[in-house]
């Protein structure tokens, strides 16, 4: 399979609140944090309200850019949205143009080859006369490659607060590549059925080779099918097209809520841009201070974190798939139904398509981001003891975004896409990956091997990285709110306590408990202490935290 459990962070809450699909991993080779110490064990710190010093305390500064609009980005800025009902009813779309090239924006908007179009939506004034009071919240669900229109017009609109819906025009730009931004495409939904497939846990040099000639091929059809866009999707770009909304919807200052890679991206704007930086939530955050094979590595920490909570939900009860002698014994009975898929796929409800090792795994894995989907796994598990694949394919479909029509969504192409150019590749080639699987079977027993296997994805990219790993101060803007979850495990702790650590005016917001992403998934606490910095500008106190 090309796009990696550790390589695809999945966007924000999968149950309540759905920032996405189901939840979201790095597709293909993305991030993982580590403390100074090396520790990889995934648990969280001692003390939860600590910000202490991580393992990218050398990485170098996010220089910030100039206050002052260059004349040659002036074009972009000063343009105006041509606005229209879309969607539900209450939703109205505009497309922004912006430079495909930062460093060679030209100054024609209609000129389609130099620049980008990006696809926005907002909620309409609720009482139809113009702003609301606190202006545009701007959200992103994460990934990268989460539709933020998608999540605007199916979830956040509908669950978020009313006191923050009646303050905000919601607002949801994809980014480019993503969604309806010009989308990044690589393969056919048939060559995507096959590259799902693929042996992540090669057992020899045959199966090695297969594994990394299927990351070529992916890399092959990304480059051929989207063209020079591919060395333009950069978080960076990102951000600065951000910054370009801003401007086009009349808010001095940019306020957002980022789930998951989300926060990458606000953490990003507040560091290219803090005197602009409002009012800004960083749910699930992630530390851009760490390198990919960091990140990667201690994801695979964080999802055992979760697996063991999962295991210990499970074995209290008579009729865990995975026995009751102990977290301990789940994991290696886990290891074992796996490795027997490996040998024989399962049988599943559609005939041309059974369950590989790849895709159970990838069903195990999208049930981690969400306690609620726990007795969803155990009954899928149960069924797979007896011989039935269809749950646990259906578990993978969901996190690959695959429709019963057989076709996927773009977020698995936009992931690698993003991923490997803003940091340099976890592995140059196999033997790099092959070395490293040890220690990524320390940091997971369960799921380490495949995770250190999928963090090759990005050594065959065809675009050069133009990101390397990086600090975050953001000096000289409003308070941000980083928000960490203790048993993450998509994001593991120890990165909100890392980026709350370079962030000089960051408030770490804590949860206790599990699952990805904190706000609007249940927490009484967390929900208040949110709500009342978007609608009044009350941030919690640093260091709060919620049980």
């Amino acid at each position: 399979m090309s796009q990696s459990h550790a390589s695809r962070i999945r966007y924000g809450g999968a149950s309540r609140v759905r920032h996405g699909s189901a939840a979201v991993l790095t597709a293909t080779a993305l991030l993982l944090a580590g403390c100074s110490n090396g520790d990889s064990s995934g648990e969280p710190e001692t003390d939860p309200s600590a910000k202490g010093t991580h393992a990218g305390a050398d990485a170098p500064p996010l220089k910030p850019l100039p206050a002052k609009i260059p004349d040659d980005l002036r074009p972009f800025y000063d343009q105006k949205l041509s606005w229209h009902s879309c969607g539900p009813a209450e939703f109205e779309c505009a497309t922004l143009r912006v430079p495909l090239d930062y460093d060679k924006p030209g100054d024609d908007l209609k000129d389609a080859a130099e620049t980008v179009g990006l696809a926005v939506t907002r909620t309409k004034p609720q009482d139809g006369k113009g702003k609301p009071a606190g202006g545009s919240l701007h959200v992103n669900p994460g990934g990268p490659g989460g539709s933020a229109i998608e999540y605007v017009q199916q979830s956040a609109a509908l669950a978020y607060p009313p006191q923050v819906r009646e303050h905000y025009s919601l607002v949801g730009m994809d980014p480019r590549g993503v969604g309806r931004s010009e989308p990044v495409a690589c393969l056919s939904d048939k060559q995507m059925d096959a590259y799902t497939r693929v042996d992540q846990t090669p057992d020899d040099a045959k199966e090695t080779d297969a594994l990394t000639a299927a990351y070529g091929r992916f890399a092959e059809g990304c480059e051929k099918r989207t063209g020079k866009l591919l060395g333009h999707v950069s978080t960076t770009e990102a951000a600065r097209d951000m910054d370009v909304l801003r401007a086009a919807l009349g808010d001095k200052k940019l306020n957002y809520v980022g789930a998951s890679y989300g926060t990458y991206l606000g953490a990003t704007y507040a560091g290219l841009f803090p005197q602009r930086s409002g009012r800004l939530v960083l749910d699930g955050a992630m530390d851009p201070s760490l390198s990919a094979r960091r990140v990667n590595r201690e994801q695979t920490a964080g999802f055992e974190t979760a697996f063991k909570a999962f295991a210990r939900d499970c074995v209290a009860m008579s009729d865990c798939p995975l026995g009751t002698d102990g977290v301990k014994e789940a994991g290696k009975n886990l290891s074992a139904l796996l490795a027997r898929v490996d040998r024989k796929p399962l049988k599943t409800d559609d005939p041309s398509r059974t369950l590989t090792e790849s895709l159970a795994t990838t069903g195990v894995i999208r049930a981690m981001y969400d306690e609620g989907s726990w007795p969803g796994l155990r009954e899928a598990l149960t069924a797979a003891k007896k011989g039935d694949g269809a749950p646990l394919l259906a578990l993978s479909d969901d996190y690959y975004e695959r429709g019963p029509d057989g076709s996927y969504s773009n977020i698995m192409y936009a992931n690698p896409a993003v991923n490997c150019i803003d940091l340099p590749p976890a592995f140059s080639g196999a033997a790099e990956a092959r070395k490293s699987v040890p220690s990524f079977e320390k940091a997971s027993p369960v799921f380490g091997r495949g995770f250190a296997w999928a963090a090759l994805n990005c050594a065959e990219w065809p675009v050069d990285p133009t990101g390397e790993p990086h600090r975050i101060a953001a000096k000289g803007a409003d308070p941000i709110v980083v928000v960490g979850t203790t048993r993450d495990p998509a994001t593991p702790y120890r990165w909100a306590q890392g980026l709350a650590g370079q962030l000089t005016p960051a408030r770490l917001l804590t949860y206790k408990g599990d699952g990805h992403t904190a706000y609007l998934r249940g927490s009484d606490c967390v929900d208040s202490a949110v709500n009342a910095y978007l609608v009044h500008g009350k941030a919690p106190k640093d260091g709060t935290t919620c049980g």
